[in-house]
């Protein structure tokens, strides 16, 4: 009987010791990625192990200040990861990203931009540069369409343009081209679900998050797959 269990023990030690960890990804992100992270959650659980830039609630008492788990710009996304990879306990396989929706705020008085075209081309490089440094393969989540008419009217602090939207995520693409790094069509997925699923300037209801998520999941599910051949 002893002999049958030491056994049975040894046949699940080789199973534990050759079972292959699920991938790990984190995400950071602008508050659209806060209200689709949920359900990309469990869309993935089985999938890989997703963590992300988070906080105790701090970013949900106002979406438009990027605090917590509101990445921000790309300058606040490059400084956080400049951050974060020093520590050593920081590991990932995949880091899921976007920055664009801060970085096209434009001053209603003057008409600037909150972060330049330059800066913003030299801020994706750069984060692509340390991830890559680190063994970490980016994944490129494009930023989510604006309608100019609804977003201006609603938001009195800064305005927004899909000119600018556009315009961004063509840099963010050359660069993901030029890098290899996937990219993520968030842009027009969200422009096909309608402007009638937005719950102010520029955030979705409940049954566009849970689209969204799905649409993500499924592209990050290709994209490993793609990778461990």
């Amino acid at each position: 009987m002893v002999h049958r269990l030491l056994v049975i023990a040894t046949v699940f030690l080789g199973f534990s010791f050759w079972s292959k960890p699920l991938p790990r990804v984190f995400l950071i992100g602008d508050s659209i990625s806060m209200h689709y992270t949920p359900y990309l959650k469990q869309y993935l659980s089985e999938t890989v192990q997703l963590d992300r830039k988070g906080d105790d609630g701090e970013a949900g008492k106002n979406l438009d200040i990027p605090v917590g788990a509101n990445g921000g710009d790309s300058q606040r996304v490059l400084e956080y990861l400049q951050d974060r990879f020093k520590d050593k306990d920081f590991k990932l396989d995949y880091l899921l990203l976007n920055c664009g929706l801060h970085d096209i705020k434009r001053d209603p008085a003057t008409g600037t931009i909150q972060i330049g075209e330059n800066d913003y081309r030299r801020n994706l490089s750069e984060i692509f540069h340390i991830s890559k440094k680190k063994g970490v393969k980016p994944i490129w989540i494009r930023t989510t369409w604006v309608v100019d008419s609804i977003h201006n009217a609603k938001s009195t602090g800064f305005q927004r343009f899909d000119a600018d939207v556009r315009r961004y995520n063509a840099i963010a693409d050359s660069i993901c081209n030029k890098n290899d790094i996937p990219v993520i069509d968030l842009y027009h997925f969200s422009k096909q679900i309608g402007a009638n699923q937005f719950i102010d300037h520029v955030h979705f209801k409940e049954p566009a998050r849970v689209l969204q998520a799905a649409y993500i999941a499924g592209h990050i599910e290709c994209i490993i797959q793609s990778k461990q051949k």
